[in-house]
């Protein structure tokens, strides 16, 4: 599987492109920018945009998505509120209104999403938001604001849940084989193994 980040101001967001090598089928998790730079790798890479994967739905992780897209765009269904009102906060970061995001297909826990021969699956981690979920693949955890490099998400925004936060990580992300690459929603990679050890929250 090839990873690609590409790193979104004002709150440098971390977008990843996954591709499947064979299929050359790919997602794109999280959506901070309308990035030309994503278009140019698709490109490059000869692979076509599946879906859009959402770890869930504060403004700064679909900021990017818009209706001339027409690809699908996948997120756990506790967070459509937070989709629904993003107009309230982009203006608070300097950033233009946007319309309000179509969410094509609700994911859940447990859930599969295929690309080509490359399962993806959904893992529903709420506490940053009750919506919040993570994706595993490949031997890698792409964990949105779950889980940051000896750090977790921020739990004082509405629906945020600081004891449901350290519960998600305990069983859902530290079950995880301790190889397990940890690529966060925003800052530098990690892993299982490093954040059993190191990170202080838990």
């Amino acid at each position: 599987m090839i990873v690609k980040n590409f790193i979104e101001p004002p709150i440098d967001n971390n977008n990843y492109l996954i591709i499947d090598e064979e299929s050359k089928e790919a997602a794109l998790i999280d959506c901070s920018a309308n990035d030309n730079d994503i278009r140019a790798e698709l490109k490059a890479q000869g692979a076509v945009l599946k879906y859009i994967l959402l770890t869930h739905g504060h403004f700064d992780h679909i900021a990017g998505l818009r209706p001339d897209f027409n690809i699908p765009v996948l997120m756990h269904k506790n967070d459509l509120g937070w989709v629904q009102k993003v107009n309230q906060y982009l203006p608070m970061m300097g950033m233009p209104e946007m319309t309000v995001p179509k969410i094509d297909k609700y994911i859940e826990d447990e859930e599969i999403i295929k690309l080509g021969n490359t399962e993806i699956k959904v893992i529903h981690t709420p506490g940053h938001t009750q919506g919040g979920v993570c994706f595993y693949t490949d031997g890698k955890l792409f964990s949105g604001d779950t889980i940051f490099r000896e750090a977790v998400g921020r739990c004082d925004l509405e629906g945020g849940d600081f004891d449901q936060i350290v519960e998600s990580i305990e069983t859902k992300v530290f079950t995880l084989p301790p190889e397990t690459v940890i690529y966060p929603g925003h800052g530098r990679m990690t892993s299982v193994e490093w954040e059993k050890e190191h990170n202080r929250f838990l």
